[in-house]
């Protein structure tokens, strides 16, 4: 297992598999990090990872192997109020996606800041969001987290957000209309789940323009119906024209938002954010697994992909209380002399066994 894997957050699997990981504390807290750290890092923009649980190492339970699966492993069970269900989402195809798809090189054009989705990558939004509703997922998620850049925002708005905007109905739209570039009408806030951004689920930071984001006051004038309270800074403070994010920086920005997730109250949370945000971080888990399970949490994300997650705390070191355990038993006191009898009739090897 990669040594981001020993010290990640508890996580997940395709939420269609009987997997869980196991999670025990593999180092001790860290205090929080020195003023001039904090101003180095990413992460230190955000105040709720001053709080966050001790890093955990994870296991997969399943099989290794197709042999191993013939043998006594099977399902796993896990109480539900120490899980999440996440849908990933990637976001629709870019105006950068035309051409980078061809040549890597292409993503150093400068018209491609802060991509902005291309007809076809509406067209694939509006295709999603038919499914999540089919499906009945547009009902079930409670929250979702988008990348703060313009074809994230604009996906995330498009697949989740309500129909079209009514003044008359509304408060304030998810979507102005042809909020970049988009010859779409504003989307409407009524009866969609809380939009937030949050810039730990980014793109890989630094050079290519398409991963800059623009301002904060040019976004929540576009997507006025976003919450943009967890970015501090105004302008991008993160994308630097000369220096490149490396894999393991972003696979470790990665953990360090799933982390985060696991603080958030809401317990079904999609999230749309990026290629190679998605596939670094995700590549950090699963080696112990049967390959095509591996294969199902970390290969590549195609535009508007979405994929569903479960993380898992194993840990006892924060889920919330059931909602919908109930304890038995009450009122408390002896059972009834009449189930004690019939306990014995059937051969129960001791009166204090129960059925």
């Amino acid at each position: 297992m990669s040594s981001l894997a020993a010290r990640s957050p508890i996580i997940s699997l395709p939420s269609h598999h009987a997997i869980t990981f196991s999670s025990t504390i593999s180092t001790p807290f860290s205090p929080p990090p020195s003023a001039a750290a904090a101003a180095a890092t990413p992460t230190a923009r955000y105040r709720p990872h001053r709080f966050l649980p001790p890093p955990l190492s994870v296991r997969c339970c399943c099989c290794s192997s197709p042999s191993d699966m013939e043998g006594a492993s099977g399902p796993s069970l896990f109480p539900l109020h120490r899980c999440k269900t996440l849908h990933l989402v990637r976001h629709g195809q870019g105006i950068h996606n035309v051409e980078g798809d061809k040549n890597y090189k292409a993503y150093m054009n400068p018209d491609y800041f802060d991509a902005h989705l291309t007809p076809l990558g509406w067209q694939q939004v509006d295709n999603l969001r038919k499914h999540v509703q089919a499906c009945g997922l547009s009902k079930k998620i409670d929250l979702v987290i988008t990348s703060p850049l313009l074809r994230t925002l604009q996906t995330a708005v498009g697949v989740f957000g309500g129909e079209g905007y009514t003044d008359r109905l509304d408060g304030l739209p998810l979507m102005v209309a042809n909020a970049g570039n988009s010859a779409r009408a504003a989307i409407s806030s009524l009866n969609s789940p809380p939009i937030v951004a949050v810039e730990l689920c980014r793109e890989h930071l630094g050079v290519h323009p398409c991963d800059k984001r623009r301002s904060i006051t040019d976004y929540e004038f576009l997507f006025p119906g976003v919450d943009f309270s967890l970015i501090e800074s105004n302008e991008d403070v993160l994308w630097k024209a000369n220096v490149r994010e490396t894999k393991e920086e972003l696979a470790a920005r990665g953990i360090k938002f799933l982390n985060w997730l696991w603080t958030r109250k809401e317990k079904e949370i999609a999230v749309v954010t990026h290629s190679g945000f998605l596939f670094h971080t995700l590549a950090s888990f699963g080696e112990d697994c049967h390959p095509l399970v591996k294969t199902e949490i970390c290969g590549h994300f195609a535009n508007c992909e979405l994929r569903s997650m479960v993380i898992v705390d194993k840990s006892n070191m924060g889920s919330d209380p059931s909602t919908t355990n109930f304890p038995g038993k009450i009122p408390h006191g002896p059972d009834r002399p009449s189930d004690i009898t019939e306990n014995n009739v059937k051969g129960k090897s001791s009166e204090n066994e129960q059925p």
